[in-house]
């Protein structure tokens, strides 16, 4: 693979969700009931999930703590409602980010009356334990989780030069990449090591998200 680093392919993701409820789910990382101890997380990323909700569909209130959640809409719009009176839709293009701090409820659904929705959530390992709760809504090409400002996050549709950075995670979400001699469709990604001296080619129309990370959690 070289400085490419290791791709997973849409196909390798583990499948969640409740189908019979209108809920499919791919998970990128170890998640739930997948448990893969070999795949927990990469730098301070812990979940990549793509999740499609159909009409109507929608994942009931549930906690979360000391976890920062970010959220890119690729289709669609969701609804996000949480214990701290936060009540919000998010976008095409837009991205929420939740900071689940000492801990938050909140509930997520389609808002679309006749479109279904799609979007990609991403999970990172806070900076620091037990802060209040913090939420944001946003647009814009580099984002930053609440509270890990080790980890940027930048949304790109045409070739680009990625960061140099000790991890980089890169994700297709539409059309095709190229990362050297690895082409990369929708659902692909790739985990690169040291990066340095990269390029993301777009073979035609394509969305791609890239995190940089400048470090990853520590566990003992």
């Amino acid at each position: 693979m070289g400085g490419v680093g290791v791709v997973w392919r849409a196909g390798e993701r583990y499948r969640g969700g409740d189908p019979a409820r209108g809920i499919e789910t791919w998970h990128a990382f170890s998640f739930s009931g997948h448990y893969d101890p070999e795949n927990a997380f990469f730098g301070f990323l812990i979940a990549c999930n793509e999740e499609r909700l159909a009409l109507n569909a929608g994942f009931a209130q549930h906690p979360h703590r000391d976890v920062e959640i970010v959220t890119w809409v690729i289709e669609g719009e969701l609804c996000h409602e949480d214990d701290a009176g936060h009540r919000a839709l998010v976008r095409e293009g837009e991205i929420q980010r939740l900071s689940a701090g000492s801990g938050v409820l909140h509930s997520e659904r389609n808002a679309s009356a006749d479109k279904p929705l799609r979007f990609l959530q991403m999970w990172l390992h806070p900076a620091e334990f037990g802060t209040p709760p913090a939420y944001a809504i946003t647009r814009g090409q580099d984002v930053s989780p609440l509270r890990q400002p080790g980890a940027l996050l930048a949304v790109h549709t045409a070739t680009a030069r990625l960061p140099e950075a000790p991890f980089v995670y890169v994700h297709v979400v539409r059309g095709q990449l190229r990362l050297e001699a690895e082409q990369l469709g929708p659902g692909d990604a790739a985990r690169i090591r040291d990066a340095a001296g990269l390029t993301a080619h777009c073979d035609g129309p394509a969305e791609y998200l890239v995190w940089a990370m400048h470090g990853e959690p520590s566990y003992g």
